[in-house]
């Protein structure tokens, strides 16, 4: 499933990032982030969107929401959460170009839920751009796995589940790591 942003630009140009959402861009929750309440930003994960933007990149999200297949919370509920993100974010000069989410519960057989890498790939697709060495930035090991299962490159940062996926180890051995997505920003706009 997709969402883009009305201002996404329509064009095949430029840089791409790939960002999970629970963990990096804002605070995750064992029980889920269930309502716009519950949603709550990371100090600096919007003002890092919103340099990466005027870098020239563009920024899209690849989530697993099984929160929707579980029954916690329905797809008007996560509209309105990322309704939410985009305002804040819009607040700090910064945007999302596209939105990708898996519904699905762990137990199914889809090909979106991360670690497999349905999502990446419909991404790749959607913008006509090759995947290898794209940054894809996520806080488990899930969202390393599945950025690695398409060459992209992947980026743990030790926001939310970041800490305890890098304690616990067995990651693709050319993950990166970063302490948040501020960091993460720093660093490829660097080496722009």
């Amino acid at each position: 499933m997709v969402q883009f942003s009305e201002s996404a630009p329509h064009t095949r140009q430029g840089k791409l990032i790939v960002l999970d959402r629970d963990g990096v861009i804002n605070y995750d929750s064992e029980q889920f982030i269930k309502s716009p309440d519950e949603w709550r930003p990371i100090p600096g994960s919007l003002e890092a969107i919103s340099r990466l933007n005027h870098a020239g990149f563009r920024v899209v999200v690849a989530t697993n929401q099984s929160g929707l297949g579980r029954g916690l919370f329905d797809m008007a509920t996560l509209i309105a959460i990322h309704e939410k993100m985009h305002k804040a974010l819009s607040q700090v000069g910064g945007r999302i170009d596209a939105l990708f989410y898996c519904p699905h519960t762990a137990d199914s057989a889809c090909e979106c839920r991360k670690p497999k890498p349905g999502m990446l790939t419909e991404i790749g697709q959607r913008f006509g751009i090759d995947l290898t060495g794209v940054p894809c930035v996520g806080d488990s090991v899930r969202d390393l796995q599945c950025a690695a299962a398409v060459e992209a490159q992947p980026i743990l940062v030790l926001s939310g589940k970041g800490e305890k996926t890098l304690r616990e180890g067995n990651f693709p051995k050319d993950t990166v790591i970063f302490p948040d997505l501020a960091f993460v920003a720093t660093a490829l706009l660097a080496g722009d």
